[in-house]
């Protein structure tokens, strides 16, 4: 019989007591850009969306990430979701994203350059299913059985050169299956994250989710998995990820720099300009729960962040 041994991000149900406060950005996201058309950009074109390496599926869950919490269910992950290129709703219809062929390109300070697709990348590295909390930066959290592999893996494979300092990833431009890009905002959707926390090992390279590939509307066929910081960090529908000196300037930051920055660490000292960040919603059930430093992952992370204290974690 295994013995285990409860931690850090695990925390019982007795934490939790009852009221649910839902907060989000669309109120931001109107008020600050106006409905400009922009043209499309051409990516790729159409074919078969059948996933290869669908057999792949469901992948043996590592034991390492756990949860004593009850995963949200599907259709509710499904249905409740943050994906701007197509809408400000939480019920996004992403079903005009074409996900095969998805070439992803690696690039900038690095040895080894390559275009590869997805599938042939996931055929390469290999998959492992993993627990993870989910907690949005409006005060929702859910959790969720990500498939996919360790970041540092696909970091591993480019080589980066000493001058790379970040890592940037691009999202998809497509202003013609995507909707929502045709607002005037700073697409493509750009993140980053220092080397340091692109290696650490709960940095996750999602391709599926539930057993199977990861949905359209969870950002397939390739996004990331960040728990320890607020979900916008992870980006979705990935195209491009570059090694670069710069700290790379990310979407939100360019549209809201007064209420979004670079770190975007889990953080109930640190509260959101607009609402407090001490609780969290789980959707599951629509309980409160104290939020967790780093959303209960500061075993793992927190020694990355040493010497920064004066840089908020948050903005």
């Amino acid at each position: 019989m295994l013995d285990h041994r409860r931690r850090g991000w695990e925390i019982p149900a007795s934490e939790t007591t009852p009221e649910a406060i839902f907060l989000n950005r669309r109120a931001f996201v109107a008020g600050s850009v106006a409905a400009l058309g922009v043209a499309g950009l051409p990516r790729r074109a159409l074919a078969d969306e059948a996933v290869p390496n669908a057999g792949l599926y469901p992948a043996k869950r590592n034991p390492a990430y756990s949860l004593d919490r009850e995963v949200t269910p599907e259709k509710i992950n499904l249905h409740y979701n943050n994906f701007y290129e197509f809408t400000t709703s939480k019920h996004v219809d992403a079903d005009a994203l074409k996900t095969r062929p998805w070439p992803l390109t690696i690039d900038g300070l690095v040895e080894k350059k390559e275009t590869i697709d997805v599938d042939d990348l996931v055929k390469t590295i290999g998959l492992e299913e993993r627990l993870y909390r989910h907690r949005c930066v409006e005060a929702w959290s859910m959790a969720i059985p990500w498939t996919g592999f360790p970041l540092k893996a696909l970091i591993d494979r480019a080589k980066p050169l000493s001058g790379a300092k970040y890592v940037r990833f691009e999202s998809f431009l497509d202003a013609d299956e995507a909707p929502g890009q045709k607002l005037f905002m700073p697409w493509p959707y750009v993140e980053g994250l220092t080397i340091a926390e692109a290696t650490n090992e709960l940095a996750f390279v999602v391709t599926g989710a539930y057993g199977k590939p990861v949905a359209k509307v969870q950002g397939a066929p390739i996004r990331l998995a960040t728990p320890w910081k607020y979900g916008f960090k992870s980006a979705k529908s990935i195209v491009k990820v570059s090694f670069v000196a710069d700290r790379p300037q990310t979407f939100w930051q360019q549209l809201g720099p007064d209420e979004y920055g670079f770190w975007a660490n889990v953080n109930p000292d640190v509260p959101h300009p607009r609402w407090s960040q001490a609780r969290e919603t789980f959707l599951t059930t629509g309980e409160q729960r104290p939020t967790l430093l780093f959303n209960g992952y500061a075993e793992q992370v927190a020694s990355l962040y040493k010497g920064l204290e004066k840089e908020p974690l948050f903005m």
